[in-house]
């Protein structure tokens, strides 16, 4: 009976279960999407129950599609949208709210006190990230001190903080809750905790001093472990819903599992996943270089008994969701749309495009830029304003590609990309233009869930070494640089004006 390897790959909009063979071939997928949950502008959530359904669901729907059994998985990984928090019942396993999702910004404003209280650089020494209600430290703090746990059909009531610190109550991004769920054991995996704001990627331990400050006691944050791990975090319960003991054996968040999955295993070897967001990944080695240009210091994955392995990361958080607001608005009816609409006009015809819905991310961080659209005319048409969007996703792309070339002192020649957006051939080879960079896709675009595939499948030996898995990538084609350098330098020098003009917005308090 031919063996292979699943994985788990929960991200923002819904939950995907992959299986995969030796040559990292897709064998088996299904997918479910998971409703957003908008209680007012700026803040969005995710129901925690619903994802655990779901991802069930989806592991059951993809084995039974493909023909397969449970007892045919040598291992499960766990892939996930990082940074999103969950607080829940130590005992019951029922949480106390919604998970904050990583786009939400109700925390903004404490954020800004510790930027009054130059907590800023603190932590960014520690933890490689900057202060942002991003990161899951101040969303875990904000449910302990304002979830109401007797509206939710979940745990018993009483004071949050009090429970917290009497350890009946654990916290932990999402790969923790499914965990969690799969095997009992509260766990997460080096990349996970260096998102929370909380860890030490330095010292790879919490940090008693930034829990303090947010008041997180250390009986709440899992026990932190590599991201393929030969002792597993657990097994699948034999009595459960897959009926058999698999081991769950890898994890990692989306962006460094598509790291992973891209197989970026070296020093300088780049990646950019466009997913509801962009995010572009460089491998540092062993090494945590620190940014001067708005980028995070992150780890990008640990393998059992060798040392972490850091990155620097440029976190884009609208990029797809960009493209799905334009369905939203009826300007498209479905993303395939694109492509076509934005190839029909030869430019913008001066329309610049900024995405800031929730923001704006590396290299500006800023929490109170908003969505702008500048430069129309009474002649402006809607193929203008898609091709803008599009071409706002490599506007940001080249924002990030700058920032990496200053930190690391290493020039791309060839960026790895994956994603749902890369499907479009007008995209890659507008990215190509912008940053004047080969673009190299892959056949195996799921890169995300391939990565935590490797993982797992790394820590129980159904491979054996990384060589393997960097014979199973293949090119399925590659973009090159069609347009000169001038011309596209003086589209991107408008670019940054637009992008000034998107900063600041959100200034009072009902615009949050």
């Amino acid at each position: 009976m031919t063996q292979y390897v699943g994985a788990i790959d929960q991200g923002t909009t819904g939950t995907r279960f992959m299986v995969f063979d030796h040559e990292g071939q897709v064998v088996a997928n299904a997918y479910e999407q998971h409703e957003q949950i908008y209680p007012n502008p700026g803040w969005v959530e995710h129901d925690p129950i619903e994802i655990w359904e779901n991802t069930q669901q989806v592991v059951l729907d993809g084995l039974a599609d493909a023909g397969l059994e449970a007892d045919q998985l040598d291992a499960i990984g766990i892939t996930n949208q990082r940074e999103t928090t969950i607080v829940w019942d130590k005992d019951s396993g029922k949480p106390v709210h919604n998970a904050l999702v990583w786009q939400d910004r109700r925390t903004t404003d404490r954020v800004e006190e510790l930027q009054e209280a130059d907590k800023v650089e603190e932590i960014r020494q520690k933890t490689g990230l900057e202060a942002d209600a991003y990161f899951s430290a101040t969303k875990t703090e904000w449910i302990l001190d304002n979830a109401e746990p007797l509206k939710m059909q979940s745990s018993r009531g009483g004071d949050l903080r009090d429970r917290a610190r009497e350890g009946e109550l654990v916290m932990g991004t999402i790969d923790s809750w499914l965990i969690y769920n799969l095997t009992g054991n509260h766990i997460t995996d080096v990349t996970n905790a260096s998102r929370t704001m909380l860890y030490n990627i330095r010292e790879m331990e919490w940090d008693d001093e930034l829990l303090d400050e947010f008041d997180v006691p250390r009986e709440m944050v899992p026990e932190v472990r590599p991201s393929s791990d030969e002792d597993y975090y657990g097994h699948t319960d034999a009595d459960g819903f897959l009926g058999e003991e698999v081991p769950v054996a890898g994890a990692l968040g989306d962006q460094q599992a598509a790291l992973f999955g891209q197989t970026c295993f070296d020093e300088g070897d780049a990646k950019n996943t466009y997913g509801t967001g962009s995010f572009y990944l460089m491998n540092t080695g062993t090494e945590a270089v620190e940014s001067d240009h708005g980028l995070l210091t992150t780890i990008g994955f640990q393998m059992s008994g060798e040392p972490v392995q850091y990155a620097l990361e440029g976190s884009i958080f609208i990029t797809g969701a960009a493209i799905e607001w334009l369905e939203d608005v009826d300007l498209i009816n479905n993303a395939a749309q694109t492509a076509e609409l934005a190839r029909s006009v030869d430019s913008t015809d001066g329309v610049y495009m900024v995405p800031a819905f929730t923001g704006l991310g590396a290299p500006h961080w800023d929490g109170r830029a908003r969505g702008t659209i500048v430069g129309m005319t009474r002649g402006t048409s809607k193929e203008h304003i898609v091709r803008a969007t599009l071409e706002s996703i490599a506007y940001q792309t080249r924002d990030i590609a700058e920032a990496m070339e200053a930190d690391s002192g290493v020039e791309t020649t060839t960026l790895r990309v994956d994603g749902g957006a890369v499907k479009n051939n007008f995209l890659c080879q507008l990215q190509s233009d912008i940053i004047q960079t080969d673009i190299a896709r892959p056949e195996v675009d799921e890169t995300t869930a391939l990565g935590s595939a490797y993982a797992a499948g790394l820590a129980v030996g159904y491979w054996d070494t990384v060589d393997e898995l960097r014979d199973n990538w293949q090119v399925d084609r590659e973009f090159t640089p069609e347009k000169d350098q001038a011309e596209v330098d003086k589209l991107y020098s408008r670019w940054d004006d637009a992008v000034e003009r998107s900063k600041n917005w959100a200034i009072d308090e009902e615009d949050e």
